[in-house]
């Protein structure tokens, strides 16, 4: 479910201006220290245009214009996508309001890039098989596209039980806030909960539906779109990803025809 506040458009989906109003809150992702070591591993890779799938509020794309890099995006929430030329850079970043599993930017890019699980908003693999192909069909031969996506925390479900809490956070002035995942090991879906309470007792809950897909299954997808896996880490810091990585980045490569 999705409570929608006043002004909401349901055309924005999951992201509409309720959300969207405060998803710049300082701290955590948005932190400099969140934000720059993934800028710094978009920069490397790209040389020459770039594409993000699910801009939002370029948390991610206006730094990167910023550093001269030429950005475009894909984004469905127009709420999202009007913070952008807000920030530092955003102003450069040219967007397309649409969906990432068949809109369409004019030009080839060098590199593709799809973060912070995003992939997993797309609630079928018939849905992520396409977001592959249109990140293909985005690239020149040899481009990258690039996913940063959390691992489903199933090692944490004894027998019996479907729910994983990932947050806890009592609020200082009473309060607080709690997050939960729900997994279905059967269709690779889950759902993440919010429930936020306000010091006054009143409160917020807020669902949203995922599909996961493990590393390999990813890879599958790929070669379906013409790719093949290049790098695989644990992190941004560019490490190797183990059986206690909680999140991977991982980078495919649009094979050249006849090589």
């Amino acid at each position: 479910m999705i409570e929608q506040g006043t002004g909401d458009d349901p055309a924005d989906g999951w992201f509409p201006e309720s959300v969207a109003a405060g998803y710049d809150a300082p701290g955590g992702v948005n932190a400099p220290e969140a934000v720059t070591p993934v800028v710094d591993v978009l920069e490397d890779l790209a040389d020459g245009p770039v594409l993000e799938f699910a801009v939002g509020t370029g948390r991610i794309a206006a730094p990167l214009a910023a550093r001269g890099v030429r950005v475009s995006g894909i984004e469905l929430s127009r709420a999202m996508a009007a913070r952008i030329a807000g920030k530092p850079g955003g102003d450069a970043v040219e967007v397309t309001i649409g969906d990432m599993t068949r809109a369409r930017v004019p030009g080839r890019f060098s590199l593709v890039y799809l973060v912070f699980n995003t992939i997993s908003n797309v609630t079928t693999q018939d849905g992520q098989v396409e977001v592959f192909r249109n990140a293909a069909a985005h690239l020149r031969p040899g481009g990258l596209f690039l996913v940063e996506v959390g691992l489903p925390d199933l090692r944490r479900l004894p027998p019996g039980q479907d729910t994983v809490p990932f947050a806890v956070e009592p609020g200082a002035d009473g309060g607080g806030y709690v997050g939960f995942d729900r997994y279905d090991v059967v269709t690779q879906e889950f759902t993440s909960t919010h429930v936020t309470v306000s010091p006054d007792g009143t409160g917020r809950f807020r669902r949203i539906p995922f599909r996961y897909a493990w590393p390999a299954e990813m890879d599958l997808m790929a070669r379906i779109a013409g790719m093949r896996l290049k790098y695989r880490w644990a992190d941004w810091d560019r490490s190797e990803l183990t059986a206690d990585s909680t999140k991977h980045v991982s980078v495919w490569e649009k094979t050249v025809p006849g090589a």
